[in-house]
């Protein structure tokens, strides 16, 4: 009798641990329950295996809907679409689950409003409330949900005006069409949001900027909205109220005080044009004392950014030209240094290290790049392009000719018409279709490249040092090209490149060594990966774009990451992530370049595999 009753007392005690070890405490499940009752209102067929009781845990008996962590501790999910509840939304109950994450009640017929503490719910990434007879405003405390991601109240009968949300800064779709909404549309992050729809509302006002991401198709159905992607213009801004009339002492004041400004307007610019004329003077005088200057850009430091003509006037010093190489090109032939110093030229882009031209010699289009503050001698420059040169690759843009003085350096090249892949990818103007197969053909032609010039050169000490997508050129096939490479140079500058752009340096203090720098190569083009696979530009040299990339993934998110224009044209997931794999070992952990090439060859080869299945089978 002894053992049977030790049993029996065993199996009690292990009863009331399950219990006791259940998921959420007794006022999170009698909150749940509480919100259960009023959003159903008995509306719904409840069978055994139901739950939503207190005599059951939501984790460990399942109830409707719900979904815990991996550790079974605490409630995450809760989704009940289309279950015919029809009470009302006790936000106050349900938000005592502090873990929730989802909250998800489309397709019912739930009713009265939506309530302020709604932002209890701290944790909550997806609030979705679509196909419902909400009614009246939104609240405003939905501002403080700061982890919120997706935010869906379409198809209600919401009034009032919309929530500023603007601070949320991870929103990514914000749907509120067909509603009764008023008032103006409120600024949001636009350049993050993928989702954005308000049409069919009574919203007035202009459209903010949405970054060219949103059509008119986001907006309809609201005829007082105008501007933005709508063809209706917004009306001229009314002119302001007229003064209130001034007393007749205060018009006489006025008048004496502006007599004196005129007076001393006047004073103010006799002196400045006697000053012009000095200055132009001193001018003239230093120009005629330095004809010597190879490259000569008198506009240049007013419109660095303008396409202007620049004039390029031949040296008078005859030795000039004898530092000019010619290499082996069938471009260069016919190429004279004087020809190409006296050719006009186009600038078409200026930076921190230099300057590049376009330049037609004899009805051949080239590009020179002028550097600037590069502290290194004739001959290492020479010999550093020689064994640039020797490195040919069909995917490295050959250099046509170099020149280095003392005070120039400069590098010649064929002009690509078809621009690079930034502006391809980024430039509002490109009408051209950027696919999936022609991504992950520029990422494995990028990768081959640089693995080659890698292995060649790393004994030389010569990263490309400046690697990114508007270096990336397209040639006539609209196959990439790698630009400019070798042309940062290996000392402090660069170091100082290294640790504020990439982040790969811990002390400033010490001059980047090779090894550094050929990271640095591998850390931006993981950057140039995450263009390709999020459409999104690089806003702080790469480390904007990565740590966002991070982020997402970190929260297991990984899919919020791509171009939603891919996702659109139905991109294999599968690879997509693949890439994105790559792209993240790139840029936290630096692996071998020529790995990196293969295993992209490999994703490039699994995609054509595909594409020719799908083909055979049409």
């Amino acid at each position: 009798m002894i053992p049977v009753t030790r049993r029996l007392i065993f199996s009690i005690i292990l009863q009331m641990l399950l219990v006791l070890a259940g998921s959420e405490t007794l006022e999170v499940r009698q909150a749940l329950v509480k919100f259960m009752n009023k959003i159903s209102l008995g509306n719904i067929s409840k069978d055994v295996n139901f739950g939503w009781n207190l005599s059951s845990d939501p984790c460990t008996n399942k109830w409707e809907g719900i979904t815990c962590d991996s550790g079974m501790q605490h409630v995450k999910n809760i989704v009940l679409d289309q279950k015919n509840l029809s009470g009302i939304l006790d936000a106050a109950s349900v938000c005592e689950a502090s873990s929730l994450a989802v909250l998800s009640l489309n397709e019912n017929e739930i009713i009265g409003t939506l309530p302020q503490e709604i932002s209890n719910c701290r944790r909550l990434t997806h609030l979705y409330l679509r196909g419902n007879t909400f009614s009246s405003n939104l609240p405003s405390s939905l501002s403080r949900l700061n982890n919120l991601k997706r935010f869906v109240v379409s198809d209600n009968a919401f009034s009032g005006q919309l929530p500023d949300m603007s601070r949320i800064s991870g929103l990514l779709t914000f749907l509120a069409e067909r509603n009764q909404l008023t008032g103006q549309i409120p600024e949001l992050d636009f350049s993050n949001l993928v989702e954005f729809n308000v049409s069919y509302n009574n919203l007035t006002g202009p459209v903010p900027d949405v970054k060219g991401h949103f059509n008119s198709s986001s907006f309809l159905g609201n005829p007082g909205l105008c501007g933005g992607p709508l063809s209706t213009t917004c009306p001229p801004s009314p002119p302001p109220p007229p003064p209130p009339p001034v007393a007749k002492n205060k018009k006489i004041s006025f008048f004496i005080y502006l007599g004196y400004a005129i007076l001393g307007l006047i004073i103010i610019l006799l002196i400045a044009l006697k000053l012009l004329k000095c200055i132009r003077k001193k001018k003239n005088e230093s120009v005629s004392k330095d004809q010597n200057k190879i490259i000569s850009s008198p506009s240049e430091s007013k419109a660095p950014r303008n396409r202007s003509e620049y004039s390029i006037t031949s040296p008078e010093n005859s030795m000039v030209s004898a530092s000019f190489e010619i290499l082996a090109s069938p471009l260069a032939n016919k190429l004279r240094f004087e020809d190409l110093l006296r050719a006009p030229a186009e600038l078409i882009a200026k930076g921190k290290h230099g300057s590049i031209y376009k330049v037609n010699v004899d009805g051949v289009t080239l590009v020179v790049k002028r550097i600037r503050g590069w502290n290194i001698s004739k001959d290492d420059f020479k010999k550093r392009m020689q064994g640039i040169h020797r490195m040919k690759h069909p995917h490295v843009l050959p250099l046509v000719a170099f020149y280095s003085s003392k005070q120039e350096k400069l590098t010649v090249y064929k002009y690509q018409q078809n621009g690079s892949l930034f502006k391809l990818l980024h430039s509002p103007q490109s009408n051209q279709i950027f696919d999936w197969a022609s991504r992950i053909a520029i990422a494995a032609s990028v990768a081959e490249a640089l693995a080659f010039m890698h292995e060649g050169l790393q004994n030389d000490d010569i990263p490309h040092g400046n690697l990114k997508s508007t270096n990336i050129l397209l040639n006539d096939d609209m196959e990439a090209c790698i630009s400019e490479y070798g042309l940062m140079p290996n000392n402090q500058d660069q170091s100082v490149v290294a640790q504020s752009d990439h982040n790969i340096r811990e002390d400033d203090s010490v001059a980047i060594t090779a090894c550094n720098a050929f990271k640095m190569d591998i850390y931006s083009f993981g950057v140039i990966l995450l263009e390709l696979l999020t459409g999104k530009p690089v806003q702080a040299s790469g480390c904007d774009l990565a740590t966002w990339v991070n982020s997402v993934v970190r929260e297991e998110w990984t899919g919020e990451v791509f171009d939603r224009a891919l996702i659109t044209d139905g991109a294999n997931e599968e690879r997509m992530i693949n890439l994105l794999q790559v792209a993240l070992k790139c840029i936290n952990s630096s692996p071998n370049m020529k790995e990196v090439a293969f295993i992209i060859n490999s994703i490039k080869e699994d995609e054509e595999k595909s594409l020719s299945i799908v083909s055979s089978e049409v």
